[in-house]
């Protein structure tokens, strides 16, 4: 197998208003990330995907780009960027930067160029659309029923032209015409400049969006829908808005231009069910190297179907392609909030023993769960647009917690969003050293998956275990020296027995108690609740275990606090 560096490596996703602040004016910045490449180091990451730090109105905090080649004031300066990039590069970390192709801000000069006659040579840069037949004001006249993910119709009319224009996020997102061939051009462009810098790939936002309908037909409506716990974008099918097959050409370009580079990533943001995520893979270099798969975001919590959507995932991947999964980002309430802290510390080992590329989201190693915001400090506009539903993000995107110091040590400032409570002890300082931590649990599996071919590039099999248990194998990839693994996962509170006959081997972690590492498995042990353990498992049924490195995260050094 190709042991790109990908492929054995993890993603840690760096939401950077929220990270750290050095300027005071309580947002953070690129040094701020700067200053915190040596806890990253430590913690064990391969690669910081930042969220967008385009110059942007704001509107949907920097996904609104105005200018794709530039850098916002709020977050430093092209110099901060360069430095950053090469200090990460120093310390053996890869940058990737999210890609934000399928709008632009409208303060963007590409939309201010084609809003300013329906003749300029750009006007069909972006979607435009007539007013639809019939009586009644033109600006009533929908061209048909899409609707935007951040609350009401996905058109806007645009007086001063007499046509509307499609968003399908805030209405101050004009989406692209990705049909257009100079659009194309202008985004390989685009990515050309950053690839060039140096920067080691890009996650596409919205990928599967990029392509629409070019008939405007209208989309079905959603017989599942729940106006009362759900988004009003959910009361439609968006069978002709996103996933059209003509992404695919779309993909195909993107990925041919990542190729011109050596050892460049491309990760696309798809939610969409395995069936149609696989499509979006690099088949014969034709897709992504990881369309992002949230399988364990959106499916309950409860061991038979995680393992179900583990089991169809893993077989639906692709040939000589790789998995990756997901717990959580900017988008997504966080992993300890959805299941509670205990089982947070399940879902952490079963992120991070699972065969693919682990995508961690900043905090969530610390166990830091969601943050009420209060309506008049909400900044997020689903929350702005639909107040009272609790649709906003923000509570997910609170600051890191670095200290127990005033604001967690993220700002001497007020941070743009609350800190929140619970800051006394869950910040890195007071995990750090702590061994039962939710931190050293992550260090401690970070190391273990370093250390083990099994656990880094091995094959997955399923065994034999009973709800609310989930338990699988871990084997050395063919022609990969080392040991196999079994996990086991107790998605329960209650203490459960799990037995696998001609089984032995060693308890190497626990999520729940670091005392059982090195606790002996002979066809049988328990799983206390929300446990779960790792097994180093003997050559064959008896053979002496061979001997493991420290995995104490203590024994190493902890670089910048």
């Amino acid at each position: 197998m190709e042991k790109a560096w990908w492929k054995r490596g993890i993603v840690y996703e760096i939401y950077p208003r929220s990270f750290q602040d050095t300027d005071g004016d309580g947002i953070g910045d690129l040094e701020g990330i700067r200053r915190r490449l040596g806890y990253l180091e430590w913690l064990g990451v391969d690669a910081l995907w930042i969220a967008p730090i385009y110059p942007s109105p704001m509107n949907d905090f920097g996904y609104d780009v105005a200018d794709y080649t530039a850098i916002h004031p709020l977050f430093g300066s092209m110099a901060d960027f360069d430095r950053l990039l090469a200090e990460a590069h120093g310390r053996g970390l890869r940058v990737l930067l999210d890609l934000v192709p399928n709008h632009t801000s409208d303060q963007n000069a590409w939309f201010r160029e084609a809003a300013s006659s329906r003749d300029h040579p750009k006007r069909d840069w972006y979607l435009w659309a007539d007013p639809a037949p019939g009586s009644g004001p033109a600006r009533e006249r929908l061209p048909n029923n899409w609707l935007s993910e951040f609350g009401g119709p996905a058109w806007e009319w645009h007086e001063a032209t007499g046509q509307f224009y499609y968003h399908a996020f805030d209405v101050s997102q004009p989406d692209l015409d990705w049909r257009n061939p100079e659009v194309r051009r202008a985004m390989a462009d685009v990515m050309r400049f950053w690839l060039d810098k140096g920067v080691d790939g890009f996650r596409v936002d919205v990928l599967w969006h990029l392509v629409k309908d070019d008939q405007w037909r209208d989309n079905p409506p959603n017989p599942d829908h729940d106006p009362a716990r759900e988004s009003q974008y959910n009361a439609l099918v968006p069978v002709f808005s996103t996933d059209q097959p003509e992404v695919h050409d779309v993909v195909a370009e993107l990925r041919s231009v990542i190729d011109e580079y050596d050892d460049r990533l491309l990760i696309g943001e798809v939610y969409l069910p395995i069936s149609k995520l696989v499509a979006y893979y690099g088949v014969e270099r034709s897709g992504a190297h990881l369309p992002f798969n949230f399988q364990l975001v959106t499916t309950p919590w409860d061991a038979a179907r995680v393992r179900a959507v583990v089991d169809e995932y893993d077989a639906s991947v692709p040939a000589d392609e790789w998995p990756n999964w997901v717990l959580g980002n900017h988008d997504q309430s966080r992993i300890a909030s959805r299941v509670g802290p205990a089982q947070a510390r399940v879902a952490a080992v079963l992120l991070l023993t699972l065969r693919g590329t682990p995508t961690l989201y900043y905090g969530d190693e610390l166990g830091m769960e969601n943050v009420p915001v209060p309506p008049e400090l909400a900044k997020d506009p689903r929350e702005v647009n639909d107040p009272g539903r609790g649709l906003g993000r923000d509570p997910y995107r609170s600051p890191m917690r670095w200290s127990a110091e005033a604001n967690a040590g993220f700002t001497a400032a007020e941070p743009w969003l609350p800190v929140g409570d619970g800051v006394e002890t869950t910040n890195v300082e007071a995990e750090r050293d702590d061994p039962g931590s939710m931190l050293t649990l992550h260090h401690r599996l970070i190391a273990l998956r370093r250390a083990e071919p099994a656990l880094a590039l091995g094959d997955y099999e399923p065994l034999p275990a009973d709800p609310p248990l989930f338990a699988y194998l871990r084997l050395p990839a063919p022609g990969d020296a080392g040991r196999p693994f079994a996990v086991v996962l107790n998605f329960g509170g209650e203490p459960r027995p799990w037995r696998l006959a001609g089984t032995s081997g060693t308890v190497v972690l626990s999520a729940r108690e670091p005392s059982r590492s090195q606790e002996r498995v002979d066809g049988e042990i328990e799983i206390a609740g929300d446990e779960a353990l790792v097994i180093a498992l003997d050559a064959e049924p008896g053979a002496s275990r061979p001997e493991t490195q420290d995995l104490d995260p203590r024994s190493r050094s902890a670089g910048e606090r």
